[in-house]
């Protein structure tokens, strides 16, 4: 790219070289003060329009490089120079990732990103239907493509606490502002094109896709760049252990005229709101009836229930409690939990199959709470399946457990396991064994389920603890010190580009 540097005593010399070197086309890419003077790069329109005819495919558009300039697009030049000066516009390659170009463009405003955006498309779909009328004159008329908007943020909820989560979304979250591509409304049906303007037509709505995609998580992280608390925020968010989908939910929301306090107090508030705990007053054994813990293996789910059975034993007797198990995979798994029966003074009773367990939940009809133990399976396992319709009874009310310290892409398998079943509560295991419960709370937040209690060692049944949401975010919020997966600033901009999109591209790899 022809671009040159400037320098002079002050900004207005350094901009009339700009201005001398390259004329009303001048483009300033960056500009800053340096030991030597004041240091300007600046380049031209036309540099900067051949950047986006490479964006598109090579095929497609190698025709319409030498094209001479439309007046729709000559217009685009009434933005004057001391504008163009502050917009500071730095080059885009089409081979750079998002990441890339966040940080190229860290000094550039929102409304200039918007106007070349807007520019170069229209010069590029101008090309291309001149293209596309040519090759397809004798068949199918072709419907003219649409003009993308301009990026605009997304308006807060009512209720700018409330986090999209659970609230008509799905149950794994949702998809962060810059990467939605929102549901289009049904549209009346059309002739279908010829097979050279689908093609044409294809590329025209990649291209599309890509820049708003970019120049839409461009723009967010440009303003979290410039807003130190948000940045602080965002990083202490990525170190904890949450998901950028959280973060960025949490972030968007933050009201601009809170200081750094005032934002960190907010924050945990949010989190806390949106993280649902039990309400009711006292223990599961309050509640009573019958409850089987599921979960993947080695969670904790045998002591949990012994846990369970010691509080109730504490609090109604011996008689009060009855204990079933389905573990007849594990070695010794029935031993253990009725080694811990015989503690207790309550009898542990196995169950092979339905039929033995319907007889069972009929034997301990009177207990004030029966805990079932069932057999540890991974997430992917074809037998939770089995195992579900198993406890398919509305009776039973289904406690799923999971490791806190597990990573966040594991409880989101977890949780999609066990989607379709509808559980009582979740039982947070582990927890001091846990190096981060960012993940943890992350994943209760995004699913939406409530938290009934948590395990914090192997005490029976000291090592239970009720879930306080507040004190839950404080923890999982809290520096645990250096970690080697703590992200630095200049890396997080990684953390909220999404692999799959087709303007991501690994460095050295090439696009197949």
């Amino acid at each position: 790219m022809n671009a040159q540097r400037f320098v002079a005593p002050n900004s207005r010399e350094a901009m009339a070289l700009a201005r001398a070197a390259f004329g009303e086309q001048a483009v300033i890419l960056s500009s800053r003060s340096t030991e030597q003077g004041f240091e300007v790069v600046a380049t031209s329109e036309d540099q900067l329009a051949r950047i986006a005819a490479q964006a598109a495919s090579p095929a497609a558009l190698q025709s319409h490089a030498q094209l001479p300039e439309t007046p729709a697009a000559r217009g685009g030049r009434a933005l004057n120079l001391q504008q163009r000066a502050a917009a500071q516009l730095p080059p885009l390659s089409p081979d750079s990732t998002v990441a890339q170009d966040t940080e190229t463009l860290a000094m550039s405003t929102l409304s200039f990103q918007e106007y070349v955006r807007e520019r170069m498309l229209r010069k590029r779909r101008e090309a291309m239907q001149g293209k596309l009328a040519a090759d397809t004159a004798a068949t199918t008329p072709v419907p003219a493509a649409r003009a993308v908007p301009p990026a605009r943020p997304q308006p807060p909820a009512a209720d700018g606490m409330i986090l999209p989560f659970g609230h008509g979304a799905s149950a794994g979250g949702t998809v962060p502002a810059a990467r939605a591509k929102g549901a289009a409304a049904p549209r009346p049906a059309t002739p279908a094109p010829a097979p050279a303007a689908a093609a044409l037509t294809a590329q025209l709505d990649a291209l599309k896709a890509m820049m708003e995609e970019r120049f839409q998580t461009l723009a967010w992280l440009g303003q979290t760049k410039l807003n130190p608390i948000q940045s602080q925020l965002m990083h202490k968010f990525i170190r904890a252990g949450y998901s950028p989908t959280v973060a960025r939910a949490v972030l968007e929301r933050l009201p601009a005229h809170l200081d750094a306090s005032g934002a960190w107090r907010w924050t945990l508030e949010v989190l806390a709101r949106n993280l649902r705990v039990a309400r009711e007053p006292g223990q599961l054994c309050d509640e009573g009836g019958v409850f089987a813990l599921i979960g993947s293996t080695g969670v904790g789910k045998t002591t949990t229930a012994a846990k369970l059975a010691a509080q109730c034993v504490k609090a109604y007797g011996a008689n009060s409690v009855g204990l079933i198990t389905l573990d007849t995979y594990r070695v010794a798994g029935y031993e253990q939990l009725r080694t811990y029966g015989r503690m207790l003074g309550v009898v542990a009773h196995l169950a092979h199959d339905r039929a033995a367990l319907q007889d069972l939940l009929e034997l301990l009809a009177n207990k004030r709470m029966v805990i079932i133990d069932t057999a540890g399976l991974g997430q992917r396992d074809p037998r939770i399946r089995e195992m579900m319709s198993l406890l398919a009874a509305p009776s039973i009310k289904k406690l799923l457990v999971v490791n806190a310290g597990s990573h966040g892409d594991t409880l989101d398998d977890v949780f999609g396991a066990y989607r379709e079943t509808s559980l009582h509560g979740v039982i947070l295991s582990k927890v001091d064994e846990a190096a981060k419960l960012g993940p943890a709370v992350d994943a209760l937040i995004r699913h939406q389920t409530v938290l009934r209690g948590l395990t914090t060692g192997q005490r029976v049944p000291e090592d239970w603890q009720r879930p306080d949401a507040t004190a839950l975010v404080r923890l999982s919020m809290g520096s645990q010190g250096k970690s080697a997966y703590d992200p630095t600033s200049a890396e997080l901009p990684f953390f909220f580009t999404d692999p799959t999109s087709s303007s991501w591209k690994p460095q050295g790899v090439a696009h197949a």
